[in-house]
């Protein structure tokens, strides 16, 4: 039986790209905790900041240099529920091959040079994990009530042969101001706006899932 050149070319590129995964470099170890989960607040309005606690030039001084508009939003990013999502890096693949698929040795693929660096971007596409960004509204009691959290495509596995998953492997903290209230008598209650770190995703990276022991 006559095998065909590009069946010949399909069964290198799959043993040679399987070979390659074990040169790509391995990511950090991620976060399970990112991003966070919804918070269950009381809602006894009683426990809502007032107009006056919400003036924007008060909060803006409470803030002060710790305000960042990159992760947050006073007001809703888009018209309606301020949630918009955004790839971070997009989803072209522009300037050079990174290092470290520069490196992958194809010399047992046996084809052209451009043809390698198809395949080398290919590689770099296929394993790459990009941020997904989503503007949440964190309610009344914080501020800016909007932040950007970042969240990693889990639709599919980024590794050759599969069974690595995009993960968190960095995260930053937005400074923002919590409206906090001590209990006791809600009659008596006193509240305040309090300084609050909250993490987000900055960066996700192509990883091994991690898996719990009972």
């Amino acid at each position: 039986m006559k095998v065909s050149p590009a069946f010949v070319l399909c069964a290198s590129v799959s043993v040679q790209l399987a070979l390659a995964q074990i040169q790509l470099r391995v990511r950090p170890s991620p976060s399970d905790h990112l991003p966070v989960p919804d918070l269950h607040e009381d809602p006894d309005p009683a426990l809502e900041p007032g107009e006056r606690d919400l003036a924007p030039r008060l909060l803006r001084r409470k803030l002060g240099s710790s305000f960042d508009p990159v992760f947050s939003s006073i007001g809703s990013p888009t018209p309606g529920n301020g949630t918009d999502i955004t790839l971070e890096d997009g989803t072209c693949l522009a300037g050079a091959i990174p290092l470290e698929f520069q490196q992958l040795d194809f010399t047992g693929l046996k084809a052209a040079a451009r043809t390698e660096r198809r395949v080398r971007r290919w590689l770099w596409s296929y394993t790459r994990c990009p941020v997904l960004s989503v503007w949440k509204d964190l309610g009344a009691r914080f501020w800016p009530r909007y932040v950007k959290e970042g969240q990693c495509l889990t639709d599919r596995s980024c590794s050759l042969p599969e069974g690595m998953f995009c993960k968190p492997v960095q995260s930053v903290s937005v400074t923002l101001l919590r409206w906090h209230c001590q209990q006791g008598s809600r009659a008596l209650k006193n509240c305040a706006w309090i300084r609050a770190r909250y993490p987000v995703i900055s960066q996700c990276g192509c990883a091994c899932l991690s898996f719990t022991h009972s």
